[in-house]
């Protein structure tokens, strides 16, 4: 359902992120990331003289290297537009995310090695978000793998129920409700609701 129409308006600025995920022959990942920023009017700005209207205001990529433990093998990161000339000279500290793992606590990671003066907030509020972009990537290969150990432990004679794992994805969003319907149908063995 469509959000509702607006009433009288003027529009002034726009954030556009556009992710992308990649497989790589390597066997890693690479998730790309680019944020822009565009006003609708033209402004004077000290440090590029005039911004004219819709020309960008910031325009920043970034591209992230994991592999399939979701460990950062690799970091990149560009400022092609900014509002001032100094902020380019902060991409390099960007290596620092380089060993840290895409999961629970990756924005505080991300934030302690790289937040405030240390980075740049817009790439930093950009790499947040590239975790759930990094999870969809690599979900299909995740999947193969955990295929691939379950079929091993059960040729092995190592399989029983008690050792299956709690998919993580469970209790993250109201679809995926341990007291829900999409859990009671993809893994009953955690239903936690009433039947």
């Amino acid at each position: 359902m469509p959000l509702s129409p607006p009433g009288s308006r003027k529009h002034l600025h726009q954030r556009l992120y556009d992710f992308q995920g990649y497989e790589r022959e390597d066997d890693l990942w690479d998730i790309e990331g680019r944020i822009t920023d565009v006003k609708s009017y033209s402004f004077p700005n000290q440090y590029r003289g005039q911004i004219e209207a819709g020309e960008a205001l910031h325009d920043m990529s970034i591209r992230l290297t994991v592999d399939l433990d979701f460990i950062v093998q690799d970091i990149e990161a560009s400022i092609d537009e900014s509002p001032y000339g100094i902020c380019p000279s902060i991409t390099p500290n960007f290596k620092k995310i380089i060993g840290l793992k895409v999961g629970p606590g990756w924005r505080a990671a991300v934030r302690r090695a790289v937040g405030g003066t240390e980075g740049c907030t817009h790439l930093v509020e950009m790499l947040g978000a590239m975790a759930t972009v990094t999870f969809q990537t690599l979900y299909p290969a995740m999947i193969k793998r955990q295929e691939e150990r379950a079929k091993q432990k059960s040729i092995d004679g190592e399989t029983s129920a008690k050792e299956r794992k709690r998919p993580g994805i469970i209790d993250t969003c109201h679809a995926y409700s341990s007291e829900g319907e999409i859990v009671r149908s993809e893994w009953p063995d955690f239903f936690t609701g009433q039947d």
